[in-house]
Order: structure tokens, then sequence, then C-alpha cells
């Protein structure tokens, strides 16, 4: 029994291990992928299969990984030009919550309907949900004076339309389709491996 449970350990971190670089190289090679002044994100992807594969705390690692480079990669420079305490919070808390939420997401659909392809579809679309809402939420604490400055600079008049249009809009479309169309394929090849 203790062999079983450390060759199920043994998987799991070097799963997680994998993951976490995906995550660096995914993140860093989307600071060049810009749309506006923001960068896309693909990073979502192997945060969803973290924590479907590897459960909740890898799901969280993964995210927090995520949220470092996103503070050391100059990402979030605009933002931290104006609070950094407000940015650093708002940044650490958006990509830590969406792994663990979609960890949190996928047990429980799991639990409830046991089938694996719908519990990871919950988590894909999860993830970028909670990461762009977090994302807002930090925005309306520490950013609304500042980001109605940016936006009449671009011709908004209404915060929240430039919040939605230019800050989140195709980025959070982007992310989600992308973690709703790749997120499943890649974890159902995983399980299909592993039953092999």
């Amino acid at each position: 029994m203790q062999t079983k449970r450390k060759n199920i350990s043994t998987k799991t971190l070097t799963l997680g291990a994998v993951l976490t670089a995906l995550v660096i190289l995914l993140q860093m090679a989307g600071a060049f992928i810009k749309f506006g002044q923001f960068s896309i994100s693909l990073v979502l992807i192997p945060i969803v299969i973290g924590a479907a594969t590897c459960g909740v705390g890898v799901g969280g690692w993964l995210g927090f990984v995520f949220s470092l480079v996103v503070l050391l990669s100059g990402d979030a420079a605009p933002f931290l030009a104006v609070h950094v305490p407000g940015t650093i919070l708002t940044v650490i808390a958006k990509g830590t919550l969406c792994g663990l939420c979609a960890g949190l997401v996928y047990r429980g659909v799991l639990k409830l309907c046991h089938k694996e392809y719908v519990a990871v579809l919950a988590a894909a679309f999860v993830c970028p949900v909670v990461n762009t809402g977090v994302f807002l939420l930090g925005c309306i604490v520490f950013f609304m004076d500042t980001l109605a400055v940016w936006g009449q600079g671009l011709g908004f008049q209404n915060v929240w339309k430039y919040m939605l249009i230019v800050l989140v809009g195709f980025n959070f479309l982007f992310e989600l389709g992308t973690n709703l169309l790749l997120s499943p394929l890649v974890v159902r090849l995983l399980t299909f491996r592993k039953k092999q």
C-alpha cells in the first residue's frame, strides 16, 4: 500500500513539475502576444489540466506560479505604477484562486455526475471566470480612478465600458474558448494514456 501511494505521489509531482514549467513558458511567450496593452493568456489550460489530474493543491500552485510570472514579466507594470500592494494582491489572488476553484469545481462535479468530461468542462469554465472576476474586483477596489482616466484617454466616458471592452472583453472570450476546447481534450488524452 505504501508503494502505491509513493508511486501516485511521484506521478503527481512529475506532472505538476512539467505543468509548472509549461505555465512559466506559456506566460512568458504570451507576454509577446498582445491584444491592446494586455497579453493573451494561454496559461489557464495547464492550470485546469493540473487541477483536474493532480488535485486542488496543484491547481492552486500552478495559479500561484502564473501570478508570480505575471508580476515578474512586467505584464502588470501599468498597474504596479499606480498601486503596488493592490496589484500584487489582485494578481496573486486571481491566479491562485482560479487554480483552486478549478480543482474544487472539478472534484465536486465529478462526485455529482461521475463524468470526467463534464467535470473538466466545468473546471475549464470556472478557471477564466474566477481569473477575470477577481481581476475586475481588484480593479474596482484599487484602480477605479486611474481606469476612468485611462478610459477617457481612449474615448470611453464610462469606466465600466472601458473595463469590460478593453481590459476584459476579447481576452476573456479567448481564454474561455481555448479552455473549453483544449483542457478537456488534453485531460482525456492523459486519462486514456493512464488506462493503458
